[in-house]
């Protein structure tokens, strides 16, 4: 019987899967041949491979004409990048090379997009979508790029009380938005989002603080399904009522001419990972051009805010497997060389699950056993995934190094846990590679970011 790791992989997934493969039982990610990498650099180790970007935003763009080819839709794609799912400046300036637009949600994203601007990384025209409950000085920021002209700025009305400090502001027209709350689904602890405004209202909202008002020109209406695009009688509800509230504004608003569907498009999370990405999206665009022809006015332009789907799978972090502990007879921990919940908080706080593979030792026989990280936190562990209860991995001996990869972990996790800045038990965040193109298994170019070292924290700490 065959009982290695690759034996078990082989024979439970197909393999090998887009952007994964061996070379002699090393794992390759997208043709680079990590055991060199790591080999080179050390572990903890983070890697962006960027050309994954422009595959990903490409992808989206393909289905969407397809659908909209197939149903002779009559509007437009715009694809949006939400910042907020990763802010460095590699990322965003990969992004807007595939003509992109933006979406913000807070006030420094503003001083950003001003800080690209300058370096003419963002084309003049791009439109730029501001959501999010805003504060005094992001309205300021918002008003004060809207009236410059060189974008097309949108900001999205997320309450009631918006509309009369923007008007304070904005020197108008201006194009606005308005966000629809959603429900949230049955099981979650809330019945209603706390983001925008509620469905009853909007139209009332519309008549009353923006049709009387010439400074506003409402372009957009915006909703958002927190637990995202899936094949759920919950998501085809929501979307439904989205689309209802649309075709019921376009009525009374000439103006209006965009639905912003948010974000929410699923990543590969596990080997066994199944999404019918060509089917949601045809779905999604075949709905809303019955509803338009029905209440027969013109299909709007489709708007998506993909962030976590644009950066999601360019990602990895690496470890290294420094001891072992067998706790009890059922326990078996592999400890690893920096803090799963500091590098993976969206693991340890919202139970999120990514793709863990071992980079070296495929033909080793495997076992059960838990990883668990640096810190004295109880909760620094990762012990299940998405397809199984159970995390497996090839047996090791001592003085050995078993190097684990978690992948497709490039959205949220800086912005969660805080880059650089003061970690948990004082744990670093890791050293930082970042491939533009891979040629042969040879890393064409490469940056790289220091591991935090101490003097930066104990600057922080006032030592």
């Amino acid at each position: 019987m065959r009982n290695t790791y690759f034996d078990l992989v082989d024979q439970t997934f197909y393999w090998p899967q887009d952007g994964f493969s061996l070379d002699e039982n090393n794992l390759n990610f997208h043709q680079i041949n990590l055991q060199a990498l790591l080999d080179q650099y050390g572990t903890p180790l983070r890697l962006t491979y960027l050309p994954k970007i422009g595959h990903q935003i490409k992808k989206a763009r393909d289905y969407f004409k397809k659908a909209m080819d197939q149903t002779n839709y009559n509007g437009t794609y715009y694809y949006a990048y939400c910042t907020k799912s990763s802010h460095f400046k590699h990322i965003v300036n990969e992004v807007m090379k595939h003509h992109t637009q933006i979406e913000t949600s807070s006030s420094f994203d503003i001083d950003l997009i001003r800080r690209l601007d300058k370096e003419n990384v963002i084309p003049e025209g791009t439109i730029i979508i501001n959501n999010g409950f805003k504060t005094l000085p992001y309205i300021q920021r918002i008003a004060a790029l809207a009236n410059e002209r060189k974008f097309n700025v949108i900001p999205v009305f997320d309450n009631v009380d918006e509309p009369d400090v923007f008007d304070q502001y904005l020197d108008g027209p201006a194009d606005i938005g308005i966000r629809m709350a959603t429900e949230e689904e049955p099981n979650f602890e809330f019945y209603t989002s706390r983001l925008g405004i509620r469905q009853s209202h909007v139209v009332d909202f519309y008549r009353e603080r923006i049709a009387v008002n010439s400074k506003f020109r409402l372009r957009m209406l915006h909703f958002f399904v927190d637990t995202g695009i899936k094949d759920t009688i919950y998501y085809w509800s929501e979307l439904k009522k989205g689309i209802k509230v649309y075709c019921q504004l376009k009525r009374e608003c000439p103006t209006l001419n965009s639905i912003n569907i948010g974000g929410g498009l699923p990543i590969k999370n596990s080997l066994g990972f199944e999404y019918d990405y060509e089917y949601m999206i045809l779905e999604i665009v075949r709905l809303i051009k019955e509803a338009c022809q029905e209440e027969e006015i013109p299909e709007p332009d489709i708007f998506t805010e993909f962030g976590k789907y644009t950066v999601g799978e360019s990602g990895a972090f690496f470890f290294s497997v420094i001891g072992q502990k067998q706790q009890n007879d059922a326990e078996l921990w592999y400890m690893v060389d920096n803090s799963l919940m500091n590098t993976l908080p969206d693991a340890w706080g919202i139970n999120e699950r990514f793709i863990l593979l071992p980079v070296n030792y495929w033909d080793r026989e495997y076992h059960r056993v838990n990883i668990g990280g640096l810190s004295c936190d109880n909760a620094d562990y990762y012990n299940s995934e998405t397809h199984i209860n159970q995390v497996y991995l090839p047996k090791v001996n001592k003085g050995e190094r078993l190097y684990l990869g978690f992948f497709h972990a490039g959205a949220y996790q800086d912005a969660l846990s805080g880059y650089g800045g003061i970690k948990h038990c004082l744990i670093p965040s890791p050293r930082h590679v970042i491939v533009d193109q891979v040629d042969e298994g040879r890393l064409v170019h490469k940056e790289l970011f220091p591991e935090q070292d101490v003097e930066s924290m104990l600057q922080i700490l006032g030592y």
